[in-house]
């Protein structure tokens, strides 16, 4: 058996796991990118695309013998209409990513979780305090905007459409900006063995945001420039250990109403996507339904999956241990589709 991504993102760490358990790996990469992948031996193939819809043909031709590991670049690269082509197995459950290309959807799933979410306000009007205004997607932040006010946040959306960025306001959530430290949650669930796992925690490097925060406040304002939540990297983190059984519930909320509402639920890795507040409060303004890039950190397993398997286990190999387990009990459609 093939196990194949997109060449992006996390892939390194997806074929890497793969490899530690035992399974052949391919990359499918624009052509540019060929040569990096060439460097690391544990990339047993590597198919090259010139154009999205060449991509999509590669993909297909390991269907009979491949999975498809998704994560960020898949749906945001190649587009939905795209991935519906897909007949290869894909790991984890397809229908979640058309909840988290939208934002208005992700919270709903959210609020139903019974997780506790930053208020969002349906219309520019209804502004009464700082706001963040987001677009749809796995953007990693680009286009993102504070707004002090109803006037700001027009302006910034009406800046959005003139730049074609998007076509209407109905393209960006409106979510009140919440103080606090960011932490991202990262988890996995097993449907095999019936257990959701917290696999680690990490802080998103986001420029300018942060490299304005290391100047001096008369120089920033100098500057004139407004932050943005680019994100170019990711910060290890551990949470006080008080905070971690909310981080779970969270996350057991959130895998049975996926199991309602996105039948069949929630497979493998996740995250959930937090302030945490001056009270302890974990707020949470956003989820990612597949592996993230934060995980990257983790390439010899975090302090979390330590706890659980006593020994090196990132999240790509934690996939990849999943796919093996779900095949050796004749169970692999439970974690695919």
């Amino acid at each position: 058996m093939i196990v194949a991504t997109i060449g992006s993102h996390s892939a390194l760490q997806i074929l890497h796991g793969a490899k530690k358990e035992g399974f052949q790996t391919m990359v499918i990469t624009d052509n540019r990118r060929k040569e990096f992948y060439k460097n690391f031996s544990f990339i047993d193939y590597i198919l090259a695309y010139t154009n999205l819809d060449e991509a999509v043909s590669l993909i297909n031709e390991i269907k009979d013998n491949g999975i498809l590991i998704p994560h960020g670049s898949l749906v945001e690269y190649l587009g939905k209409e795209r991935v519906d082509r897909i007949e290869t197995k894909i790991f984890g459950n397809r229908r979640i990513f058309e909840w988290e290309a939208d934002q208005k959807k992700k919270m709903e799933l959210l609020r139903k979780s019974n997780i506790k979410i930053p208020e969002v306000f349906e219309r520019p009007e209804d502004v009464d305090r700082l706001v963040i205004v987001k677009l749809n997607g796995a953007k990693g932040g680009k286009g993102y905007f504070l707004a002090r006010n109803k006037s700001e946040v027009k302006e910034g959306i009406r800046k959005l459409i003139e730049t074609k960025i998007i076509r209407d306001e109905n393209e960006v959530i409106i979510q009140e900006y919440v103080v606090g430290v960011p932490m991202y949650f990262q988890f996995f669930y097993s449907n095999i063995i019936n257990r959701t796992e917290i696999f680690g925690i990490d802080i998103r490097y986001e420029t300018n945001m942060d490299g304005l925060k290391r100047l001096p406040f008369e120089y920033s304002k100098e500057l004139n420039i407004n932050p943005t939540f680019v994100v170019v990297g990711n910060i290890p983190a551990v949470a006080r250990e008080s905070l971690l059984p909310v981080a779970l519930e969270y996350a057991d909320n959130f895998v049975r109403t996926t199991k309602e509402l996105v039948s069949p639920g929630m497979i493998g890795p996740f995250c959930l996507e937090s302030i945490v507040t001056d009270n302890s409060d974990i707020v949470v303004f956003e989820f990612s339904g597949r592996i993230v890039a934060g995980t990257n950190l983790y390439v010899n397993g975090s302090p979390y999956s330590w706890l659980y398997w006593d020994e090196p286990m990132s999240m790509g190999r934690r996939i990849a241990r999943e796919i093996k387990i779900a095949n050796e009990k004749d169970r692999l459609s439970l974690v695919v589709s």
